[in-house]
């Protein structure tokens, strides 16, 4: 397979290519992320059509709600960088999910009041949520509300225009405020062949002013196809320890390593016959525990969707209230058996 050079300050990376046809028969040259393995078996396409049957004829499992743990809102899908397997395809440009607003993000809030919703953690994800310009607002409803409060972040620029406001939210809420950096890799060059150029430096330096601010800090990671966990974990707590940085890399909380999200890529149908087969529990799934609000670009008002790992999936849209999300979730897309049945995998890293 071709290689391309990245160079960067931190070292030269060889990138895979891959060429794709396009219906004209003209070429596309795809630069592809570390995280992904190109040569793996492609999708079938008949997989994952139907929402009750496998395509062997087996009966889908699916997920009932058992209570409403985390509440995550993505406050739009806007970023200030595009990584090369975003799932969620965050850009400079994609604005298919728009901007919250803090009345939107404080109607939920009541809900779960009024309802009795036994809801102990609040999450943003975006996109890069403070691009949202009244992410300060929102982060202060939810840690009012007496909820864990968790921001996952890239620590780069958009994070670093709201220090003030941050360290005010620190002083006041304490460690009920997390921020969860995301640094792909504990090397340079891997993070920057996923990120692009010149993403490291500023990401590394908010991360550090996170840390000398005595925030409550999470790092989500990934691990390359060839590299076991145990190697991840010690190459991110080196990084650490040259930073002067604390953090427990054992800790599944605090240290995330997400599993690959290629939807493209070969996976599993899960039957009901997969939760004994596997000695899986479906209530350990995150769609047993967790919703998230998101608003579409053009649409009236939010809508919540199961999770979030499919917000542009139709057939994962719930309702416009979390009393009509509180259904069961077919597990019909890749995701669910990649990152959660068989990766163990949840966003709130619980």
């Amino acid at each position: 397979m071709p290689r391309l050079q990245r160079h960067t300050a931190g070292g030269t990376t060889s990138l895979d290519q891959r060429t794709e046809e396009r219906p004209d028969g003209s070429q596309d040259t795809l630069v592809v992320s570390p995280f992904v393995s190109p040569l793996a078996p492609r999708m079938d396409p008949l997989k994952f059509r139907d929402p009750f049957v496998t395509l062997d004829g087996s009966r889908r499992a699916g997920v009932a709600l058992t209570s409403l743990e985390t509440l995550w809102f993505n406050t739009g899908t806007l970023c200030n960088i595009a990584c090369l397997t975003c799932y969620i395809e965050s850009s400079p440009r994609n604005d298919a999910l728009v901007y919250l607003s803090a009345r939107e993000v404080a109607d939920y809030l009541a809900e779960i009041e009024t309802t009795g919703l036994a809801t102990r953690e609040i999450g943003f994800t975006g996109g890069e949520p403070f691009m949202n310009a009244q992410i300060i607002p929102m982060l202060e409803a939810a840690l009012a509300s007496g909820r864990q409060t968790l921001v996952l972040t890239n620590a780069m620029r958009p994070m670093r225009r709201f220090e003030r406001q941050l360290v005010d939210l620190r002083g006041r809420y304490g460690d009920a405020l997390t921020m969860r950096v995301s640094l792909d890799h504990y090397s340079r060059a891997v993070h920057e062949a996923e990120r692009g150029a010149d993403t490291w430096a500023p990401a590394i330096a908010g991360l550090v002013w996170l840390a000398q601010n005595g925030f409550s800090l999470a790092i989500a990671g990934r691990r390359l196809g060839d590299e076991s966990e145990e190697a991840a974990r010690a190459g991110y707590a080196e990084l650490l320890a040259g930073l002067g940085i604390t953090l427990d890399v054992d800790d599944p909380s605090r240290m995330i390593l997400f599993p690959e999200m290629d939807a493209t890529r070969d996976a599993p149908e899960i039957t009901e016959a997969c939760w004994g087969i596997l000695n899986v529990a479906p209530e350990t799934m995150m769609c047993a525990s967790s919703r998230m609000v998101v608003k579409r670009k053009g649409a009236p008002r939010p809508v919540v969707v199961a999770c979030t790992l499919t917000p542009y999936d139709p057939q994962f849209e719930l309702g416009e209230t979390l009393a009509e999300a509180a259904g069961t979730v077919q597990l019909n897309h890749p995701h669910c058996a990649r990152f959660c049945v068989l990766g163990g995998a949840s966003c709130s890293g619980r």
